[in-house]
């Protein structure tokens, strides 16, 4: 596995110029092409083999340079994993420290952000991983960017009903500081941000907790009575009229007219959702659950590999999605490697 990061760039011998990027002239280079190349369907892209621990997050700049964020959820004598697959190879952004990260996301390839236990934060700037201090002891689990300057983070201590909980996070380019959310403290963990644009964010978690934040400021959507009690772990979309939160057996959706529980015949708990474009989504949970929307029906694919458990799953744009999971149920062991799962659906 590599330790550095280096583009790549087209095969060619050049007497006169370089390309952009690639090294001198009179050298041999070569490009990564504009998509990975895999078998229709969904396959393996890299198991346990090739990953130094469990994944929970996957990310990507472009269809042909995608993150992932993992670690070893407190096994001792492993590393967090932070990693970027592109041209067919995995390198190992080298992150270092014990403390697992649970999410990653960033608005450019020189622009991605790691966050999880501990309050830990890492941003990647194409070169390197740097740590930026959050000033949050609870595990931060969903990351958001919009920009260098403009960047959201959620997070808390589940089950707890105490502090720390309820934490939003901004950075602004120089620190990281902590928004206010109205009301009366909900005391509960908040799990995952995404939004289209910074003056329409969307925040799920514990308690079917839904908030929607707008030029107006913050506004709970999870209903009274709540739409759902369960647990929401994901949330993630296309447009602001078209969101889809999920966790435990729920999957809902927000359109035009507010947020609804859609009927999806599940068979297990479901952990990780991306919109693939209008009308697109995919669908992720235990035990190798993987559906896709497809023309209005919801297609299960639970008979392809993997058959792990899957965590979290990512839209490329341009028709694919890209899961990751493994290893994230049992309890902490000294020594032990924790198996790791990226798989990537190919239309």
């Amino acid at each position: 596995m590599k330790s550095s990061h280096k583009p790549a760039c087209l095969f060619l011998l050049v007497a006169t110029a370089a390309l952009a990027g690639c090294p001198p002239a009179e050298t041999e280079t070569h490009a990564c092409p504009d998509t990975v190349v895999t078998p229709a369907g969904w396959s393996v892209v890299a198991d346990q083999s090739k990953l130094p621990g469990v994944v929970l997050s996957v990310w990507g700049a472009s269809p042909s340079q995608v993150f992932i964020a993992g670690g070893p959820l407190g096994n001792g004598g492993s590393e967090a994993l932070a990693m970027v697959y592109e041209c067919g190879e995995w390198t190992d952004l080298k992150a270092g420290g014990p403390e697992t990260f649970w999410w990653v996301g960033g608005s450019s390839a020189t622009d991605v952000w790691f966050v999880g236990e501990k309050g830990r934060a890492a941003h990647y700037d194409g070169k390197s991983l740097t740590e930026v201090t959050t000033g949050e002891t609870a595990t931060l689990w969903g990351v958001l960017s919009f920009g260098p300057d403009d960047v959201w983070a959620v997070g808390g201590t589940p089950d707890t009903g105490k502090a720390p909980n309820d934490i939003v996070l901004h950075y602004d380019g120089k620190t990281w500081a902590k928004e206010a959310l109205p009301g009366t403290p909900r005391n509960v963990a908040l799990f995952k941000v995404w939004g289209p644009s910074p003056d329409d964010l969307f925040v799920v978690g514990e308690q079917g907790t839904i908030w929607h934040r707008t030029k107006a400021g913050w506004a709970f959507e999870g209903g009274d009575p709540p739409l759902v009690t369960n647990r929401l772990f994901t949330v993630n979309g296309c447009a602001v009229d078209d969101v889809y939160a999920v966790g435990t057996q729920n999957v809902l959706h927000r359109d035009a007219t507010g947020w609804s529980k859609l009927t999806v015949d599940l068979g297990n708990q479901v952990n990780g959702v991306a919109c693939g474009g209008p009308g697109s989504a995919a669908i992720v949970g235990f035990g190798g659950l993987k559906q896709r929307l497809v023309d209005g029906q919801w297609v299960n694919e639970f008979d392809s590999e993997p058959y792990t458990n899957l965590h979290a799953v990512w839209a490329d744009g341009q028709g694919a999605f890209w899961a990751v999971g493994g290893d994230f149920l049992t309890g902490p062991k000294d020594g032990a490697k924790r198996e790791g799962v990226v798989a990537r659906f190919q239309p």
